[in-house]
């Protein structure tokens, strides 16, 4: 019976075996067992630049080190939800106990987003120091890497967050479009975006998905406040803060939908399926870039910053909390920020340090690579947004506290609500214009709460198991949204009475 067994069993042997006994001989045992150093990076950036980063890190990496390393990519959507992955995953260990200095999610580096969600995150622990500024102190100077410019923030003297490149934020418009119009001029002020000709035509993104959305929001809040406190530095920014959420209203009203994706903006328009739209810089010149190369070298659309419009913000990389491979975290971050990475960002394809496949189009943080020396190697030679920029300043104790109430509450002045919002705009359209109904413009301008009401909804949105609940923050952005539902109706009727 024995013997029977081991019959049943030699095939079954055999099969299993095949495969061992077919494979070829190691001819060298250090080959076979190759050094290979892993890196994880979570980041929002595109397919293009993650590999024109990998490929110039590994070379980087091998030629210092004398070893591999592979980058391991993780995408889980835009900033804002990355955010939340990392957010919740922190979390988890912070409620068991294991919040402590090795505490990991599995990741090494948080690389792009912008600098308020990096900054929150390191406010609550998930960054920790990479300790650049001890490596390269010559870096962190105002002639190579200012701290602050523009009333913006570029890195973290605590060391838990670098700015990388740089960024403003504008608007694209679509030429043939802007031609069949009977007001031919281009939209070059966010105000532009908000007039009765570009009703439908604009196309516009969820801030709720996208830190960089919400960032050109705040840019136009920034700015209205700043031109109301100019006029009138008594009352100058509680007006200012109701001037520019109406004129994201308008914006909204004037949309032809609303996507969840940054990117998807500049493409319509260049395509044009809308007539213009609001991106951050890179989004807007590449999708330039692209629609001319598909078009014989003839554009068919443009991007433009708004003068005295945008500041000039960081997107950072950071390094967190127990990063598992954290010494060669840090040597990607010191390759990023060295000026052989800092070329990646706006060089041509085939320059000395330049990108090898895709041209990336985005601004450097070092101020010492926008010199006659490196001029003729970029792909935006008269561009120099240290000069540009420099006519915008961001007051950051105006908003940036309520950079997150301002993404809830646009969802709900502008996208919840967006059914009726457009429906009352296009009644005062038909009515002949703003001017010829002021008592429905009045009640169209109506906001849930006023500037001087804004730290108290801030702090409402604050969830806090015992005193605020889950419940009573999604009844309150309820309530915000039915209100503006309730005044945008009315605003509708009285538009159409001529009213």
């Amino acid at each position: 019976m024995r013997w029977n067994l081991l019959t049943a069993l030699l095939p079954l042997a055999l099969l299993i075996a095949i495969p061992f006994l077919l494979r070829p001989v190691a001819q060298n045992y250090e080959a076979l067992n190759d050094p290979c150093d892993k890196l994880v990076i979570i980041t929002p950036h595109t397919e293009s630049l993650r590999r024109e980063f990998s490929r110039a890190f590994e070379d980087y990496y091998n030629e210092k080190y004398k070893r591999n390393v592979k980058i391991e990519w993780r995408s889980v959507g835009g900033t804002s939800d990355i955010v939340r992955f990392i957010a919740d995953r922190f979390e988890v260990l912070r409620k068991n106990g294991f919040f402590g200095s090795d505490a990991s999610i599995g990741i090494d580096l948080f690389f792009g987003g912008g600098q308020f969600d990096h900054n929150r995150q390191a406010e609550k622990g998930y960054a920790v120091d990479a300790g650049i500024q001890k490596l390269h102190p010559e870096w962190f100077k105002s002639d190579i890497i200012p701290q602050r410019f523009s009333g913006e923030t570029f890195y973290d003297k605590a060391g838990r967050y670098y700015g990388t490149c740089l960024s403003t934020f504008g608007i694209c418009w679509n030429f043939q479009r802007i031609s069949e119009m009977s007001d031919k001029s281009p939209p070059r002020k966010w105000a532009s975006l908000g007039e009765p000709r570009f009703f439908g035509k604009i196309a516009i993104a969820d801030p709720t998905k996208s830190g960089s959305v919400n960032k050109c929001f705040e840019m136009i809040v920034q700015q209205e406040m700043a031109e109301a406190y100019s006029r009138n530095p008594k009352d100058g920014l509680v007006q200012g803060w109701a001037n520019g959420l109406n004129l994201i209203k308008r914006i909204a009203a004037n949309s032809r939908y609303v996507t969840d994706s940054a990117s998807k903006v500049p493409h319509d328009t260049a395509t044009g399926n809308a007539a213009a739209g609001i991106c951050i810089d890179f989004y807007g010149r590449s999708e330039a870039e692209w629609s001319a190369f598909q078009n014989a070298g003839k554009p068919r659309m443009a991007f433009v910053s708004p003068e005295g419009g945008t500041s000039l913000s960081a997107d950072p990389v950071q390094l967190l909390r127990g990063a598992p491979n954290k010494d060669v975290a840090v040597a990607f971050i010191e390759f990023v920020l060295s000026l052989d990475g800092q070329k990646l960002w706006d060089f041509k394809l085939g320059t000395p340090g330049g990108p090898k496949k895709y041209v990336l189009r985005r601004m450097p943080i070092r101020k010492d690579l926008y010199i006659d020396k490196f001029r003729s190697y970029m792909t935006d030679p008269d561009e120099n947004p240290y000069i540009s920029c420099a006519s915008f300043e961001y007051h950051p104790e105006w908003t940036l506290r309520y950079f997150n109430l301002l993404r809830v509450l646009i969802k709900c002045i502008a996208l919840d609500s967006l059914p009726e919002l457009q429906d009352a705009w296009q009644a005062i359209i038909d009515a002949g214009g703003p001017e010829a109904v002021p008592e429905a413009v009045k009640k169209f301008n109506e906001l849930p709460f006023s500037y001087a009401e804004a730290e108290a909804a801030r702090q409402s949105l604050i969830l806090n198991k015992k005193t605020n609940p889950m419940r009573d923050v999604i009844r309150k952005q309820m309530i915000w949204s039915e209100f503006c539902r309730g005044r945008y109706r009315e605003a509708a009727k009285l538009a159409r009475e001529g009213r």
